[in-house]
């Protein structure tokens, strides 16, 4: 049975160094350099990532990485002032105002958005706008809603009288050609 090596906390410092900026080397290109398998400079990484030091998992300049690694230098420089935060900012190639922005954009996803005092009249103007389109929008609807039986029934008596009386209209006269006029004046 083999044991696994030890390493001392010096070696795992000069990794962690080596992979957080500005060296940003690969996990390949360290193991190796120094002879030390990939898989557990992965698990030193992971470790490092939950423990919530910045480490990127990239080789790519700060403004191209990801949101956990901008949030991680966010935190990790929220204590500094001054030198110290220079000092973080050049260890890992960013510039302050990258870390000032990424801060500020942070803050602005975690705070929810309140509408103004002016936003909240004119909401609540249009809503009371569109409540008064809605109830006049139904009151026109009930009274088609009652006016369509009426024209369904008109509708019918028409085809109904049409079938007994046709309206053939005579040039002269609104009375049909089926009726008589003289049966009309009552001349019998």
């Amino acid at each position: 049975m083999t044991m696994k090596p030890t390493y001392d906390q010096a070696i795992r410092t000069e990794i962690r160094q080596r992979m957080s900026p500005p060296n940003r080397e690969s996990v390949a290109e360290i193991a190796r350099a120094i002879g030390i398998t990939s898989q557990t400079l992965t698990n030193w990484w992971s470790q490092w990532q939950k423990q919530g030091q910045l480490v990127p998992a990239t080789s790519k300049p700060p403004e191209q990485w990801n949101a956990a690694d901008k949030l991680a230098a966010v935190i990790q420089a929220a204590g500094l002032s001054g030198v110290e935060l220079g000092s973080f900012c050049r260890e890992r190639g960013l510039y302050p105002k990258q870390r000032a922005r990424w801060r500020q954009a942070a803050e602005d996803a975690n705070v929810p958005s309140t509408p103004s005092m002016t936003d909240q009249r004119e909401l609540q103007r249009k809503n009371q706008e569109q409540a008064r389109e809605i109830r006049r929008l139904l009151r026109e609807l009930e009274k088609k809603e009652k006016a369509l039986p009426e024209a369904l029934t008109l509708l019918m008596l028409s085809k109904k009288l049409d079938q007994l009386w046709p309206r053939n209209v005579e040039s002269d006269g609104d009375l049909p050609k089926s009726v008589p006029s003289s049966s009309l004046s009552g001349d019998s």
